[in-house]
């Protein structure tokens, strides 16, 4: 009771400069570690434009390769956010960020399909931990009620990779195209994105800390406010009365909302891994032009994405905020496919398109943690990001093998699309009252 009391009677200002002084703290260093973590996992879908004649691989070859990296991801995405609650988030992310950077950088010794599998699986493997550690990381210093805008400019390095990556990329591959130190653009491509990865991770121990008693940088009257805040967040969720690490896999809301997040992460990874190969098949050839028009997408995204993640906190709904962007996705790609033949129609199609399945992410997360108690959101996190990211492996796999047999990738979309709108109807499933905070 004296805790509720505390933070009561906290001026919402005082808090407000708080929360202003932890997140310039974190957020800052998190959104760049997330940047190279999505450059990490998606530049292989540049890397495609030059490597698959280079290596003579197929389009099926490429969407299984694309898509493997979801498997070891799938597999140990549990036990790693598990070891992270075990040994803290400062030693495990700092871990896991060295490892997973050494193996993408090493992607650029790929010479033939099997290589290429098992470098991506193992990147998955080590990458599996961070994002469902990073959200479970958050509900450690922000409440319900907080969370949607932090996880929208958390997850705006998603847009912001596409809009930086996508030309970084581009003139990679134009500027290394010749070969140099006797490696081709996509090798070079992948060396100046994994590298960046291993020294974020080594800075890792000095940027954070594992829980608000161990900031040495917040005063003790901020320690105080910034815990009685979390504690009444704490017992304001919606519990089913057993929060150990294991009752997230009996818990029904969770396995719904995995569902809910496998057909958003359907649409998202075939935007992340086919955009532009779409753009590509739109008309256009060059590399460094691909790269700009890939960047269009990802500016209405980012865009969408903070305006969206707002709106969510001031209405304290999380339910539609969700549905409208995985209907706008769906829409788009639908857009994209039936004017593929008319450049501007289908560019605004894919604009729309990434706008809505990107925003869909910020907007999905804050649910889950909304119910979830401390110890059970360890597992309930983990569970829903590993299930959904099922579809990293599904997605381009699918693109990939039904390019092959038509030549297309309308088919693809025109499905994805569906797997959104049933995505969307699974959300409309979900209680308002368990997730509306």
């Amino acid at each position: 009771m004296e805790n509720a009391i505390s933070v009561k009677r906290t001026e919402p200002a005082t808090m407000t400069a708080i929360y202003r002084k932890v997140t310039m703290r974190f957020l800052p260093f998190l959104f760049i570690c997330y940047l190279f973590n999505y450059f990490d996992r998606v530049n292989v879908g540049f890397a495609k434009l030059q490597m698959l004649d280079d290596l003579g691989l197929s389009e099926t070859v490429y969407g299984l390769g694309a898509g493997i990296f979801f498997i070891g991801y799938f597999l140990f995405g549990i036990p790693s956010n598990l070891a992270l609650h075990k040994f803290g988030a400062r030693r495990w992310i700092a871990i896991i960020m060295v490892i997973w950077g050494s193996f993408s950088t090493a992607m650029l010794f790929t010479h033939s399909a099997t290589s290429f599998y098992i470098l991506r699986f193992f990147t998955g493997v080590a990458e599996a931990g961070f994002f469902p550690g990073i959200v479970l990381y958050f509900t450690h210093w922000y409440p319900a009620t907080r969370r949607g805008r932090i996880m929208a400019l958390f997850m705006s390095a998603i847009p912001v990779s596409g809009i930086i990556g996508g030309p970084l990329s581009g003139w990679i591959l134009d500027f290394f195209s010749a070969g140099h130190a006797g490696m081709s653009g996509w090798q070079w491509l992948f060396l100046l994105q994994g590298l960046p990865t291993v020294f974020l991770g080594l800075a890792v121990p000095f940027i954070l800390d594992d829980s608000v008693q161990a900031a040495k940088w917040l005063s003790a009257d901020e320690k105080k406010q910034l815990a009685a805040e979390i504690q009444l967040d704490e017992k304001q969720k919606e519990t089913t009365g057993n929060e150990s690490f294991a009752s997230a896999f009996g818990n029904g809301r969770v396995w719904l909302l995995a569902m809910v997040y496998f057909c958003i992460q359907m649409g998202v990874y075939a935007i992340s891994f086919w955009l532009p190969s779409i753009i590509k098949s739109i008309g256009f050839q060059s590399p460094m032009a691909i790269g700009w028009l890939s960047a269009g997408p990802y500016i209405a995204a980012g865009i969408a994405m903070i305006a969206i993640g707002r709106s969510a906190d001031a209405h304290r709904e999380r339910r539609w905020h969700l549905i409208f962007p995985m209907l706008s996705g769906a829409l788009g790609l639908v857009v994209s496919s039936l004017y593929a033949q008319d450049a501007m129609i289908a560019m605004l199609g894919l604009t729309l398109a990434t706008a809505g399945i990107l925003t869909a992410l910020p907007m999905f997360w804050p649910m889950p943690s909304a119910f979830l108690g401390t110890v059970a959101a360890a597992g309930g996190l983990a569970l829903i990001n590993s299930m959904g990211n099922l579809a990293g492996f599904a997605s381009p796999y699918l693109v990939g093998w039904l390019k092959d047999a038509t030549q297309s990738t309308n088919l693809a979309l025109y499905i994805l699309a569906g797997v959104l709108c049933f995505g969307a109807l699974l959300v409309t499933q979900v209680s308002a009252k368990a997730v509306n905070r």
